[in-house]
């Protein structure tokens, strides 16, 4: 097991096969289409074609969203007895043939149809758990960062994509067959897994053998003081994407109409984040993400700031809301930098100290969305942003200086 710094010693002569980082934007697929494309896409525009109250819907979609919180729970299953890229197309497959059978319900609303879409979340949540572990063997630190901004391009424009195909072809196909169409999304992306980096197997090692060389690596991962500012990092409110949800909100305020907002924050906000997250690839490797991740932070600070201090025309919210979706998706790319950072290599337990670390990473999106709710009720449509651009700019200059610091006596 290589810890976060220990990773960048590896020697570079090892690297024989291709690592391929581009592809983790495609392998990532299959978790795209269901969390983005139907849960938190699709699937409310379904519900309510058949007569579905949106309290009801948003009921379903807060259960089905509720696997990624909790899949550090059943996702290390990634890191035994198959290949991490055979996990991942057992998992799609699972989940397609799930999500048929609750398609198959013709009402997605009633019990059954929803009890079968949560069991396909669950199974469908192993994707990115063999994704974690797989970009944990690459090597070459250069790699490392394009796949991770690979990985956020590939979820958020195929999950775009996942949303208009679904909404799109509602009106012209009967829900069984959108079921067979989903499945296909899901299904197709995950046989670029045999594409993917190679992996060691350890089937030969005993259960005694291989569950200490697990509880090892989890150890070097977790049990050590750098461990401490890494996990404090990744469970920051910085890029925290929870005012996504909440800019839509304050649209009126700022005289923008509703078909603005549908563009904006609907193909256009993915475009603009995915457009974020490859401009977060250029960015040179001797930062490393530990520090670039805080930069990014304060950016994206400053552009919630503008939307807080600035004139409430329609203009300045379009320009606000685009430079704060952009430098999101930097900030989500970057993010996927310092997990890899913090997991270092791969090993054993790749996909389970990668589902642990992601898991951390997903807190801050709950909690700053009770604080910018908050900000709204003292400061009102001001108020919010202003809460957001405050808690994201301090937290990411303390964070700033730690990482930068301990980067130049690294470098010495």
């Amino acid at each position: 097991m290589q810890s976060a710094d220990a990773a960048d010693a590896l020697p570079r002569a090892e690297v024989v096969t291709p690592e391929r980082p581009w592809l983790f934007g495609v392998l990532i697929a299959p978790d795209a289409v269901i969390s983005l494309g139907l849960i938190d896409g699709g699937l409310s525009y379904l519900l309510r074609s058949q007569g579905v109250d949106p309290g009801r819907s948003a009921s379903i979609i807060a259960l089905l969203s509720l696997p990624h919180a909790i899949y550090f729970l059943w996702g290390p299953i990634t890191d035994f007895w198959l290949r991490r890229r055979t996990w991942l197309m057992v998992a799609a497959v699972a989940a397609a043939a799930t999500f048929v059978a609750a398609f198959q319900q013709q009402h997605l609303g009633r019990p059954r149809a929803v009890g079968l879409m949560f069991i396909g979340a669950c199974v469908g949540v192993l994707v990115p758990a063999a994704c974690g572990g797989l970009m944990g063997t690459l090597r070459d630190e250069r790699n490392r960062r394009r796949a991770g901004s690979a990985y956020q391009i590939g979820s958020l424009a195929i999950g775009a994509v996942g949303v208009f195909a679904l909404v799109s072809l509602s009106g012209r196909m009967s829900i069984a067959s959108l079921g067979l169409v989903l499945a296909a999304l899901i299904i197709l992306p995950s046989l670029f897994a045999f594409a993917s980096p190679p992996e060691t197997m350890t089937n030969g090692h005993s259960a005694h053998e291989t569950a200490r060389h697990f509880w090892k690596e989890c150890k070097t991962t977790f049990w050590r003081w750098d461990a401490i500012p890494y996990a404090l990092l990744c469970s920051a409110p910085i890029c925290s994407g929870a005012l996504i949800g909440l800019l839509p909100g304050l649209a009126v305020d700022f005289g923008v109409t509703g078909q603005q907002v549908a563009w904006i924050n609907g193909i256009g906000g993915a475009l603009l984040t995915a457009a974020g997250a490859y401009a977060a690839s250029l960015i040179p490797i001797r930062i490393r993400a530990s520090v670039a991740f805080p930069i990014a932070g304060l950016v994206n600070a400053a552009t919630a700031a503008m939307l807080a201090a600035g004139p409430q025309r329609p203009a300045f919210y379009l320009l606000g809301t685009v430079l704060f979706l952009f430098t999101i998706g930097a900030g989500y790319a970057l993010f996927t930098g310092v997990v890899l950072e913090f997991l270092g290599g791969s090993g054993k337990s790749g996909s389970s100290r990668y589902a642990v670390i992601n898991a951390i990473g997903n807190l801050p999106v709950v909690y700053m969305s009770w604080f910018d709710g908050r900000g709204y009720a003292f400061g009102g449509s001001r108020g919010m942003p202003a809460t957001d651009a405050v808690l994201s700019a301090t937290v990411a200059a303390l964070m700033l200086v730690y990482f930068g610091v301990r980067s130049r006596r690294q470098q010495a």
